[in-house]
């Protein structure tokens, strides 16, 4: 067995960026960012009003004028007056662009309008360039409004239609199918003998993969070597990513690191010093195709998902991340000599910190418990026991709670 640093490693150094491709900003929405987008002018493009009301010299206003002649009305997007008295107003809307002779705007809070004359209130506090929202105040014409090698989100989808930025270049996707095995395995669908149980893990590992706008075929091999061997090799041929879960233990129907030996796949490692996921296997086709194999246990392949394969899908996308840490909430021992991924809620404290209190379930085959949690907590292989108090890296999968 090789330990947990060692394995990732191995993994990372499988890591190259992928290719980008063009594609309408609509349908960018969880895609990576491969481009910085750039402002194509000044972020807001004019002196923008942010409040209905009058839009006054304050020059006037600070020596003592209070009553405005009301000279016209101007709504979003009309153009600007370009010349008015000192002594008149604007009557003026949230989104308007400030008239040129004008330089502060006052609320309609704050005024008194009888007979086309605007009153300021005796109460009103009037500052100089109050309620105005100044040209390229947010963004200079060219400078970055959104920085590449992010997911788009609603918020940069927004960036891109205010900049007319409606071609997008994002990072590819590879190609990847999720192959399960088993002949206790049925359909979700089917109503399962009691030695039998419906199929999950392919479609949890899909559900986790649709995150990063990769949406993954789905495959099952039956407890058959021949037939095994065939599924591989059809799918080496066609993806750029086999995940895999189950049949990689020791029993006499653990077919797959056989077939996967026969199809050409080097190992890189079989086994890794950790609960849950000891099985877990790794390898590479002379061609460049992965093959992640994760153990058949729900647990085992959610935690080998989320510590192992998405940090090398964000790393081949070019997501840049940072490890999360957080307080334990509860002394805890763990004896055996392996690297514990311990079940922990994840939950804010008044003071900001977070904090994980460990959720103990019924092993890796507990899948029910995940609901349960929303992280594992990455434990020392070299300690049994945990203080509370103590920090540890942290893996979330679930929303955090406050």
């Amino acid at each position: 067995m090789i330990q947990v640093a060692t394995a990732e490693q191995i993994i990372q150094s499988q890591v190259s960026l992928l290719p980008v491709e063009t594609v309408y900003f609509e349908q960018a929405l969880g895609r990576v960012l491969a481009e910085d987008i750039l402002a194509d002018r000044d972020m807001p493009p004019y002196n923008r009003v942010t409040m209905d009301g009058i839009a006054i010299s304050f020059k006037a206003y600070s020596e003592g004028l209070r009553a405005f002649n009301i000279v016209t009305t101007q709504a979003a997007g009309d153009t600007p007056i370009t010349n008015m008295h000192p002594t008149d107003c604007v009557e003026i809307m949230t989104g308007a662009a400030l008239p040129a002779c004008a330089d502060t705007i006052v609320r309609y809070e704050d005024i008194d309008i009888n007979n086309g004359m605007a009153n300021i209130k005796q109460d009103a506090v009037i500052k100089p360039g109050q309620n105005i929202h100044y040209k390229g105040k947010d963004k200079m014409a060219g400078q970055i409004v959104a920085t590449a090698n992010q997911l788009v989100t609603p918020a940069v989808i927004s960036l891109a239609a205010s900049v007319g930025k409606s071609a997008l270049l994002v990072r590819q996707v590879p190609k990847v199918v999720i192959i399960s095995s088993g002949d206790e395995l049925v359909g979700v669908e089917t109503v399962p003998d009691t030695f039998q149980i419906r199929t999950s893990n392919s479609y949890t590992i899909k559900a986790i993969l649709q995150q990063f706008h990769l949406v993954a075929d789905i495959v099952h091999i039956p407890d058959d070597a021949a037939i095994t061997k065939s599924q591989i090799a059809r799918c080496l041929a066609t993806y750029d990513v086999l995940l895999l879960t189950g049949g990689i233990s020791m029993g006499k129907f653990d077919f797959i690191p056989q077939a996967l030996k026969d199809c050409g796949v080097e190992k890189l490692f079989h086994k890794v010093q950790q609960r849950p996921g000891k099985p877990f296997w790794f390898g590479r086709h002379p061609k460049g195709n992965l093959v992640f194999a994760f153990p058949g246990n729900p647990v085992s392949t959610f935690m080998c998902v989320y510590r192992y394969f998405l940090p090398w899908l964000q790393a081949c996308l070019g997501i840049i991340t940072k490890s999360v840490y957080a307080q334990l909430n509860n002394d805890y021992s763990f004896t055996p000599a392996l690297q514990y991924f311990l079940q922990v809620r994840l939950s804010i404290s008044a003071s900001g910190q977070l904090l994980a209190d460990p959720v103990t379930g019924n092993g890796s085959g507990d899948f029910a418990n995940l609901l349960d949690t929303n992280a594992f907590m990455e434990l020392p292989l070299e300690r049994d026991n945990f203080t509370k108090g103590e920090l540890f890296r942290v893996w979330p999968f679930n929303a955090i709670l406050g």
